[in-house]
């Protein structure tokens, strides 16, 4: 779906829409969307703007990745409610200047509009955390053996050493 500015001069947008697998791309090709992507909302201009268009509403999918320390796959729910502001690309576009704290939190789209489904992939990449872990007590996998410690300890000893003092050790050899 495609918020055109003229039709937002006119009248808010509603949508609600049903996006199945495969219809956005994450960019990250270890990101998959394993259940449809339900949406909801509405696109608007803001008053006394030029162009700036408001984009408001409620996302609900579920995305699976490999959990960070463990490497297995792991579920990360979404069902959150947005609101996204975007500014038309403005002349000089590229050049290096100063931005204000208003400006960092605002998106920006070129031509005459913005696209529904970059406005969701936007939201969901945000919306997922940093460290994606399948649970909070993960154990990851062994540095040594490589063996995933949620499923089986492994008996290697891993001690910590401070690689400043290896050239000491070597003299006392």
């Amino acid at each position: 779906m495609f918020f055109h500015v003229r039709d937002l001069e006119l009248k808010p947008v509603r949508f609600d829409v049903e996006l199945p697998p495969g219809t956005i791309e994450f960019l990250d090709p270890k990101l998959k969307q394993s259940e449809p992507l339900q949406a909801s909302g509405k696109a608007e201009l803001v008053m006394g703007s030029l162009g700036e268009i408001r984009v408001t509403g409620q996302v609900k999918v579920r995305l699976q990745a490999d959990c960070d320390r463990c490497l297995e796959p792991a579920n990360f729910p979404v069902d959150s409610s947005f609101e996204l502001y975007y500014r038309p690309v403005a002349e000089g576009y590229g050049e290096e200047k100063s931005i204000d704290a208003g400006e960092a939190e605002m998106g920006f789209y070129e031509g005459d509009g913005l696209e529904l489904n970059d406005v969701l992939r936007e939201f969901v990449l945000l919306a997922l955390p940093m460290r994606r872990l399948c649970d909070e007590n993960c154990k990851g996998i062994c540095p040594l053996c490589g063996q995933n410690r949620n499923q089986n300890e492994c008996r290697c000893q891993t001690t910590a050493s401070d690689d400043r003092w290896a050239a000491l050790k070597e003299l006392r050899k």
